[in-house]
């Protein structure tokens, strides 16, 4: 089965996630607040990653459920680092409403917060595309998280990655997915190229998928982490689904 990327507390060996806690495989730590969109976003049992897109609005996964706290600014989750961090309670979910957990379809979910964000050398939105390019097979886009490494434990401190792109007709075939769940137009599969393993895992669930500068996917699942026929998996922004962003905090707005 494959699991998602968020990372319950729990440790359920069966599980095999890409989904919220843990660290990237075959990453770096960033230097510090080189990435000032980056969210963590926790629940009471769970976590996740997410981007500031807004200074009112984390864009993160619909399978990181019950999510009520973002923290930005943040490069060591354990560290006080009052200076840099700001932390804001959710105050509503927006599921993407065609979200289906069975094939992964839609795995997207909008945070808006309590209150918006300040903007400082450590907290700082990634402005949304108006259109977002489909990145070729062999692309290298940059994936970070405080998910699982390597050890199996999770990050206290950011760690990034590049990865590879790979074709959806090669993720679709018999030694990848084999169409289990299906890799469709809205999906982008991304991982390892042939020298360096390269992943997200349990815990990166929601973060970033930035190719060029732009975020182009959010990260939603994989069948273990790290291997090389089962890359992660990110929704990534058609056309349809900035739609449905800007259409969801616009109509919000007025609520």
């Amino acid at each position: 089965a494959s699991t998602m990327k968020n990372s319950s507390m729990g440790n359920t060996p069966s599980q095999i996630s890409h989904g919220g806690g843990s660290e990237i495989i075959g990453g770096k730590e960033v230097e510090p607040h080189s990435l000032p969109f980056m969210a963590y976003v926790e629940s009471k049992k769970s976590f996740c990653g997410g981007t500031l897109i807004h200074p009112q609005w984390v864009l993160t996964a619909a399978h990181c459920k019950d999510m009520s706290k973002v923290t930005l600014g943040a490069h060591s989750i354990k560290k006080k680092e009052k200076a840099s961090k700001q932390a804001q309670k959710v105050d509503k979910r927006f599921p993407h409403p065609d979200y289906y957990q069975g094939s992964r379809e839609n795995d997207l979910m909008l945070l808006k917060l309590k209150k918006p964000v300040k903007q400082t050398k450590t907290v700082q939105w990634l402005q949304l595309a108006r259109v977002v390019k489909d990145p070729p097979a062999g692309s290298k886009c940059l994936v970070a998280g405080w998910g699982k490494t390597e050890n199996k434990k999770t990050s206290d401190v950011l760690l990034s990655v590049n990865v590879t792109v790979v074709s959806r007709q090669t993720c679709n075939s018999r030694d990848y997915y084999n169409h289990n769940p299906v890799i469709t137009s809205d999906m982008i599969c991304a991982g390892s190229n042939s020298e360096k393993q390269a992943d997200t895992c349990q815990g990166d669930s929601g973060g970033p998928f930035v190719c060029d500068g732009v975020l182009v996917g959010v990260t939603s699942f994989g069948r273990g982490c790290g291997s090389i026929k089962k890359p992660g998996v990110y929704s990534f922004l058609s056309e349809k689904r900035l739609k449905w962003i800007k259409k969801t905090m616009q109509s919000s707005e007025m609520l």
